[in-house]
């Protein structure tokens, strides 16, 4: 198990500036998902809180979701020319090689500035967000980093495994990470991984590993496989963890934060690591139940919708946590600018 906390703050902090989710507009609801699994909606609805997700036309790569997701914060030439990094967080990417980022700087016209991918699962947004503000916070020279999760599971879910496909949507979300006055933005930040649980979430063939052939894809080897029971006990374990080392370092308690975006694996699990923490209901953000388990994509949507829903104000500060495979947790602690 490996873990690590934020880097160094020093002088201008680093935060969100502006924040934007994307989701397809094609509505897949739970009788869809009965007819090619087997699952009784009620069963779904039971077991999951989720009521539909959104699905991508199967032309659509991850890299055009991510796009989507980024061009409404690109809206003047001078905020374009601001931005001097794009990471792109994805366990779905367009191909082994390049990197999604690369396919979405040339879309959005970002040329000549790093751009690189990271794979944390479900994590990877914050993951990302983490990186972003470490090089904000080292590089004066840098205004703004563009982060972005983005994932199309749609595309790697077994349909007759009623385990998973009917948790999974497809989506984006994307925020402007920039410097911020001393005492906003990131306050804390703290990740971990445990690769003793590898297995709890993956999808076996298709790398160096196990290269596909006929037999593994006959045998669904290039898709999507999770055990939601080690998933549910690893987050309960593990969630509370990361974010109580995030609080000590921002040196803020639990009561103190006004607005809760969880990973959105699923509405029972937001409930139970909530109750888990002991968190007010009242200040937890949720769109598992319109869009599912957007797995990257789930934190920066979620905060994009509750922003949307009710503005968030200067000075309120809002938990971010999620459990990815790997296993992977990541928190954040954001005073709004």
């Amino acid at each position: 198990m490996s873990e690590g906390g934020s880097a160094a703050r020093s002088g201008m902090a680093a935060g969100i500036v502006s924040v934007n989710g994307y989701v397809p507009q094609r509505i897949v609801n739970n009788d869809e998902i009965a007819a090619w699994s087997g699952a009784a909606p009620e069963w779904i609805v039971r077991k999951t809180g989720i009521l539909e997700r959104r699905y991508a036309s199967a032309g659509t790569p991850t890299s055009r979701l991510a796009v989507n997701a980024a061009r409404p914060l690109l809206d003047d030439e001078r905020t374009r020319s601001d931005i001097g990094l794009v990471i792109v967080a994805t366990s779905t990417p367009d191909r082994p090689q390049p990197s999604t980022a690369v396919l979405v700087q040339e879309e959005l016209g970002l040329a000549y500035v790093p751009a690189f991918d990271v794979n944390a699962v479900c994590s990877g947004f914050l993951y990302a967000l983490t990186i972003a503000e470490a090089f904000v916070a080292a590089r004066p020279g840098l205004r703004l980093a563009l982060v972005i999760g983005a994932d199309k599971y749609s595309a790697v879910v077994d349909r007759t495994d009623r385990r998973t496909v009917s948790l999974f949507g497809d989506g984006a979300g994307a925020a402007l990470v920039g410097r911020v006055p001393d005492g906003y933005g990131m306050g804390g930040s703290f990740l971990l991984a445990d690769g003793a649980g590898a297995a709890h979430v993956q999808i076996r063939g298709g790398g160096t590993d196990r290269p596909l052939t006929p037999d593994r894809l006959a045998d669904g080897e290039h898709l999507f496989r999770m055990d939601g029971r080690a998933v549910r006990e690893w987050a309960l374990e593990f969630v509370p963890k990361v974010v109580r080392r995030t609080l000590e370092e921002a040196r803020v308690s639990l009561s103190e934060i006004d607005r809760v975006v969880f990973h959105q694996g699923n509405v029972r699990l937001v409930e139970e690591l909530a109750a888990a923490m002991g968190l007010d209901r009242e200040k937890l953000a949720l769109t598992a139940p319109r869009y599912g388990n957007t797995a990257a994509a789930s934190i920066p949507i979620t905060l994009a919708a509750e922003h949307a829903r009710r503005p968030l104000r200067r000075g309120e500060r809002v938990l971010l946590a999620s459990i990815g495979g790997g296993m992977t947790a990541g928190s954040v602690v954001l005073t709004w600018y």
